[in-house]
């Protein structure tokens, strides 16, 4: 039998896998050959070997557009094999560097082409890439906000919808997320790193910053709406499947999740991390939040109740569309078609018109 943490991976987050990117055949030869949640991470960064292989040998070929598509590739295996892998923090951060590795070696060969970028934060850096529209002069700029366990290297898919419609994309890892979960805990007031990451857009002048728009899925759907709520500059907002009011209980959720939340907390008991569970909440938030909001919730989703949503749209007060997709998982990546073009459609409406 399967490692309960094996078949928790598996059954919480295949869709989206394969939705962001990993080939089918590999979510499926990988996870068949891991009994043990221990094997996890060198599996998955074997497969990603191989793919980072494929990338330098396009890459030496001359195949620059090929390279940019297996390293992607490669970058996304490899942030699967960590994403939650913090039983093992050595073992999880050389996979999470060949993850940034892998994804800066794609970023100059993607069309259009990423750029690596650094934010003052704190005495520190926050890290990001920010991707620009072919032929676009100054286009508006969607700020993505990650979750508990997702990362810059896993958003190809959702950027390249954005740029395809002339907007132009920054994910970056914010407090306790990707490169910066070594660095900072998990922030639940998130308004403070997306106002460093807008403060630093200000000083560019190839981006329009007073189209601002900010986009957030799985708990980064609670960070976007608080930022929203509170950071002025922002025009719109897109929240997937984030918490209205984080319940301080780990009870039912799958234990790598809850693990994963600890450490990225920097909690040392799992009542530490209660609390800080206990600041994710947008009551009495939300109402300030004037700016068009696009709220994305499924009504299967094991780990963020719609509802959750609905008590979202119940108190933001500017024009708001909520979807709620029937038979939609976390994040709805088992319906992915029912919302990731509508939603990008959205905001390029809100931000070009």
């Amino acid at each position: 039998m399967k490692d309960p943490r094996v078949e928790a991976a598996i059954s919480h987050w295949a869709p989206r896998f394969v939705a962001n990117g990993v080939p089918l055949a590999d979510f499926q030869e990988v996870t068949a050959a891991c009994e043990r949640w221990e094997d996890w991470c060198r599996l998955w960064s074997a497969r990603a070997a191989v793919h980072e292989a494929l990338g330098a040998e396009a890459l030496g070929a001359g195949h620059t557009l090929s390279a940019g598509g297996h390293f992607t590739r490669a970058a996304v295996c490899y942030h699967f094999g960590k994403f939650l892998f913090v039983n093992s923090p050595d073992e999880m951060r050389r996979a999470h560097m060949k993850a940034v590795e892998c994804r800066n070696r794609a970023l100059p060969h993607l069309r259009p082409p990423g750029e690596r970028v650094a934010i003052p934060y704190e005495g520190k850096q926050l890290y990001g890439n920010l991707r620009k529209p072919a032929g676009g002069a100054r286009p508006p700029v969607v700020v993505m906000c990650m979750g508990l366990d997702s990362a810059k290297e896993e958003m190809d898919d959702y950027e390249s919808r954005f740029l395809a419609r002339g907007l132009a994309t920054l994910a970056f890892d914010g407090p306790g997320q990707g490169e910066a979960e070594y660095d900072f805990a998990l922030c639940p007031e998130y308004e403070k790193p997306v106002k460093a990451v807008i403060d630093w857009l200000e000083t560019r002048d190839d981006i329009d910053v007073r189209r601002i728009g900010i986009w957030g899925v799985s708990l980064g759907g609670y960070y976007a709406p608080r930022a929203a709520a509170l950071e002025p500059r922002i025009r719109a907002c897109v929240a997937l499947s984030g918490p209205y009011v984080r319940s301080t209980s780990f009870e039912g959720r799958p234990s790598i999740n809850v693990e994963a939340f600890r450490v990225r907390s920097k909690s040392a008991t799992l009542e530490e991390a209660s609390k800080v569970a206990g600041r994710i909440s947008l009551k009495g938030v939300a109402k300030d939040i004037r700016c068009p909001i696009y709220i994305v919730a499924g009504t299967r989703d094991r780990l963020t109740p719609h509802t959750e949503a609905e008590k979202l749209a119940a108190e933001v007060s500017g024009p708001c569309v909520l979807s709620i997709i029937e038979g939609g998982n976390h994040v709805v990546n088992n319906l992915w078609y029912r919302y990731r073009d509508q939603s990008a459609d959205w905001m390029a409406a809100q931000l070009r018109g």
